[in-house]
């Protein structure tokens, strides 16, 4: 039997899907009844709601020790998805808390039931930092620790730690690490961060564009290349996955034009964007508002980081989705 963690959220839900969908029998996690229905809610946007029923779900949390006991009973494989996003500053304690105690506590249950194969959903945020002489992050590059990171960046690098760490004790581990990650476009909203807030953004009349780009990657490539992996002889490796490195103003408009918008319009230009976050700054603290705009999200939308998914093609012969295309397709759901 397969455990999947974080079913309820976007990557799990899609790999619960997927695993179904492929004949596998599996158990997922939850910590409130109430967020069963995001994962019910994919499943029948895809039209595949009878699915649903064969999930095994179990009420546990990866920050509850001994809830974690029944969940790992008859389990042969894991796949860790839950994490908890943010790139406010004031979520600090909560990132690492969840991401590496969370991870830790995953690790060492998988260790001692002997689980045969363990897979980390981390993020390109946990990868190195590229050296002057470097044009492509890869899964080599080395992490400077003397560099600025966002809190949610050091919470993945230190969930990849206690991963590793399983590795030295015998346990067998893939991690993966994507770009971000594109899902569909619900006709409701399903989801609160991520691909959902970015489309609501532009639905809603964004203004602003930058000219920096990252990694992006369709998450029906996510799940499938998650799950080859695991099904596959390759062991204590970690692979990149983006299907390309796209300008935020590309993948912006190309929303825009799937939803029958306008295109943001405006060049936010570095000096722009971090007026934004201090004012935004500013502005949360004094309506105690949840942040719109942190340093590290404005750092990141100007930023030009390239990376290589040279590893997990020529791993698994990988052919990625076109993400633009994959946005259009998605919007006939």
């Amino acid at each position: 039997m397969v455990l999947v963690t974080g079913g309820t959220g976007l990557v799990g839900a899609h790999l619960l899907l997927h695993l179904i969908e492929n004949g596998e029998n599996v158990r997922a996690i939850y910590r409130n009844q109430n967020n069963i229905q995001k994962t019910k809610s994919v499943f029948e946007l895809y039209k595949k709601g009878d699915l649903f029923e064969k999930i095994n779900w179990l009420e546990a949390d990866i920050l509850d020790v001994p809830s974690l006991e029944n969940a790992f009973i008859n389990i042969d494989y894991v796949y860790h998805c839950a994490a908890l996003i943010s790139f406010d500053p004031k979520d600090e304690d909560s990132l690492r808390k969840t991401n590496i105690e969370g991870t830790a506590n995953m690790v060492n249950f998988s260790i001692a039931k002997e689980i045969k194969k363990f897979c980390f959903v981390s993020s390109i945020a946990a990868l190195g930092d590229i050296a002057p002489h470097e044009t492509y992050i890869t899964e080599e590059t080395d992490w400077n620790p003397e560099k600025p990171h966002s809190d949610y960046a050091i919470s993945k690098y230190g969930a990849e730690m206690e991963v590793w760490r399983g590795l030295q004790e015998g346990l067998n581990v893939i991690i993966i690490n994507p770009g971000v990650i594109l899902g569909p476009i619900p006709k409701t909203k399903i989801f609160e961060q991520g691909s959902s807030e970015l489309y609501q953004k532009v639905a809603n009349g964004l203004s602003f564009y930058t000219l920096g780009n990252t990694g992006f990657i369709a998450i029906t490539d996510v799940v499938r290349i998650a799950h080859e992996l695991m099904k596959s002889t390759i062991k204590n490796e970690r692979f990149t996955l983006i299907a390309d490195n796209i300008i935020f103003r590309d993948i912006l408009n190309t929303i825009a034009d799937t939803l029958k918008v306008k295109k943001p319009g405006i060049h936010a230009k570095p000096l722009l964007m971090n007026f934004l976050w201090i004012a935004d700054a500013i502005f949360s603290t004094l309506f105690f508002q949840k942040r719109s705009i942190t340093k590290a999200t404005a750092k990141a939308s100007y930023s030009k980081n390239l990376y290589s998914n040279e590893k997990i093609k020529t791993a698994l012969g990988t052919v990625f989705l076109d993400v633009h295309q994959y946005i259009k397709d998605v919007s006939k759901l």
